[in-house]
This record gives C-alpha cells, structure tokens and sequence, in this order.
C-alpha cells in the first residue's frame, strides 16, 4: 500500500484510480479560482501531523506538504496546495516527517516533495532525523527519497 499523507489536488499523479494509494489532505474541497477547477478529493481527511494508521502500515509514502508560508487565501497555488502556517511551519514540517517515518514499513521508501519558494530544502532537511539518500533538483522544485532501514527504525 501506498500513501500520499498531504495530497492536494493529485497534480503528478498519472493514474489517480489506483486501488493501492491511499490519499489524505487536512481538507476536501472543490473550487474555482481565476477561471481554473479544483478539486481536493482525498479518500481520508486527516492532519499530516497525527495520522490515523498504524505504525508501519504502508510501503511506500509520499510526503509533499504544502511549502508556502501564509500563502494567498484567493491564490491557486494555495487552492492547489494549501499552506504552512509562518509561525509554527518547522515543527508541523517535524512532526509530520516522524508521522510518515512511523507509519512507513521498514525496507519503505518515502518520497519527499519540497520547492525553495520561502524556505531552502537543505534547511528543511535539517528538521529530519533521517537523512535522505538521493534526490532530484529541478528548479526550484526538489524529490528526495529516504529508505527506512532496520538500523533507522
């Protein structure tokens, strides 16, 4: 099983119908803004930051939480994505990091998602125990993945 613990409007998805992704976002909503539909469907509505799962639950969980701070009520970046709240954005990007290492399987791999908009992705990475062990920058948009290994359980 697979899950995508923050996902928005499922932007990158391929297939959205897969049976074997479990998908949740603190909110579920349908709007319109600036001629532009979206739709926030998830399957659960939960908070990244206290999942409802057991521990080690899924095999493989992708955690691309929004990564603006205090974004534009009325802007499509935030309809799309949501945003951190300014003042408390570390420790939700903290907790919400240990809640998908908790209900990641060991031998799991966690994909993390992370643009440089209002924070850089290394100080970001700073706020993980774990380190990450490869990644993909393109522009400001970076992929790194973690493996949850026995001796990193």
């Amino acid at each position: 099983m697979i899950l995508d613990a923050c996902c928005g409007s499922q932007l990158f998805y391929f297939d959205k119908s897969r049976d074997d992704i479990i998908t949740m976002d603190i909110r579920k909503e349908k709007n319109e803004i600036h001629g532009k539909k979206v739709n926030v469907s998830p399957n659960i509505v939960g908070d990244f930051r206290n999942m409802p799962f057991e521990n080690e639950t899924f095999h493989h969980v992708i955690f691309d939480q929004p990564h603006l701070k205090s974004p534009g009520k009325n802007s499509i970046m935030y309809a799309q994505y949501g945003g951190l709240d300014r003042n408390t954005w570390e420790e939700d990007l903290s907790k919400g990091f240990s809640e998908c290492w908790r209900v990641l399987k060991t031998n799991g791999t966690l994909v993390f998602k992370w643009s440089d908009h209002d924070a850089r992705v290394g100080d970001v990475l700073k706020l993980f125990e774990e380190k990450p062990i490869y990644g993909h920058r393109r522009g400001k948009t970076v992929w790194v993945v973690f493996v949850k290994r026995e001796d990193n359980k």
